[in-house]
């Protein structure tokens, strides 16, 4: 992006249309899109999911045919679980059918006083959001269309089974996508628990859970992206704050991508393949592709918000993902991480390091309620480089020390 010397007009420009191998996992291209014949093969004959860890990488790497995805994100959604038969599941299906109903009954049985609660608090923003959510797609395009009356059903069921979170804004964004795949009401319902109970790229910006995701950012592009990471440092607190990329964690890159490149990041996110925040690797690899002139132009915060604002539905998804899988490999490859990076390299199911090795870890010196770090890191100062990257930037002391 250029800004004119008068600062009333501005130009932004897509570049690096394509990533060097240098840039790439090196296992990219070696998984197919997952498709009927390949699902099948992980099925043994009582219906339960065999190899889920080689289904979960192939997922990551090749994303699942439109055909199969409402029979295969259950299971990514830990709707079904993988050790499920076909009996067990459908079994499952009918008694989960019983609490949605249960759960709707509850609703529709609200005292007046309770209903008008429900209305000022949920219903009356859900009533909006419904309407206006991805009417662009068949499945929900025209006046009284009943799967727009479903989704508002889930969100308002789910406020009530769920009621310490409720509804806000976006959520409705992210019901559509699986009832228009998996097609069944109460399916989708459980579906959209597992995804509020598993998936730790859904929070909202006044979120504790926000806050950590932005802390966690913040050192990834320090270690990526130092450059970027030191333009934000000179903005002061409204640069850290990163306004630019709430968006794409609160909506999981669905205002960014169009449909079919923001599902197959979802997918990806969902395979929880040796982390549980690839989302993150996929918001450092936007900024590592599309962040250059941010820097080279020194936009103030309002400029870059309005840089990748200006940059959506214009970026090439599948570039993206594969930049993400390579810092996702390269970060797994360091020696040592910083302690404010540790819980990244937690996972609920197989773990980033299984192989048996673990990387060290450094203090950041950052604890102020403990005076030894709680993760046993040790403190040493290094040089200014960015780990993964090799990017170079002003002299800054850092507190930690990566050796490729």
């Amino acid at each position: 992006m250029k800004v004119s010397n008068e600062k009333t007009c501005m130009q932004f420009s897509i570049r690096r249309p394509k990533l060097p191998s240098s840039e790439t996992h090196p296992e990219e291209n070696m998984y197919k899109k997952l498709d009927v014949s390949t699902w099948l093969n992980h099925l043994n004959e009582s219906g339960q999911v065999e190899e889920e860890y080689k289904l979960r990488k192939a997922i990551f790497f090749g994303g699942i045919d439109v055909s199969i995805r409402g029979e295969v994100w259950p299971f990514l959604l830990r709707y079904y679980s993988h050790e499920s038969t076909s009996e067990e599941r459908e079994a499952l299906r009918a008694q989960k059918r019983r609490e949605y109903s249960e759960i709707q009954q509850k609703r529709l049985s609200m005292t007046p006083e309770e209903q008008r609660e429900f209305w000022r608090h949920v219903q009356f923003t859900v009533d909006k959001d419904v309407v206006r959510t991805d009417r662009s797609n068949q499945f929900f395009r025209g006046e009284d269309n009943p799967n727009v009356e479903s989704m508002r059903r889930i969100l308002l069921n789910y406020a009530v089974y769920n009621p310490t979170i409720g509804y806000s804004q976006g959520m409705s964004d992210l019901v559509a996508p699986i009832l228009a795949e998996v097609l069944d009401e109460s399916d989708t319902f459980w579906c959209f628990v597992g995804l509020m109970q598993n998936t730790i790229f859904v929070s909202s910006p006044r979120d504790e859970d926000m806050e950590k995701q932005l802390l966690y950012l913040r050192e990834l592009l320090r270690l990526t992206h130092l450059r970027f990471y030191q333009h934000l440092v000179s903005l002061g607190e409204d640069g850290l704050q990163m306004l630019f990329c709430h968006r794409w964690i609160l909506l999981c890159f669905k205002r960014e991508f169009p449909d079919a490149e923001a599902l197959r990041m979802w997918e990806a996110c969902w395979a929880h393949y040796q982390t549980d925040y690839f989302h993150l690797f996929i918001c450092v690899a936007i900024v590592v592709i599309y962040g250059d002139d941010v820097i080279e132009q020194q936009l103030a915060t309002d400029q870059m918000l309005l840089h990748f604002g200006n940059l959506a539905m214009h970026m090439n998804g599948e570039l993206v993902l594969r930049k993400a899988r390579s810092l996702l490999y390269q970060f797994r490859l360091l020696p040592r991480i910083p302690c404010s990076l540790h819980d990244l390299c937690k996972l609920c199911g197989t773990g980033m390091w299984d192989s048996g090795y673990i990387p060290a870890v450094e203090c950041t010196g950052h604890h102020p309620e403990s005076e030894s770090c709680p993760y046993g890191g040790t403190v040493e100062a290094s040089s200014p480089k960015s780990a993964i990257e090799g990017k170079k930037g002003p002299k800054t002391r850092e507190v930690f020390n990566f050796r490729k």
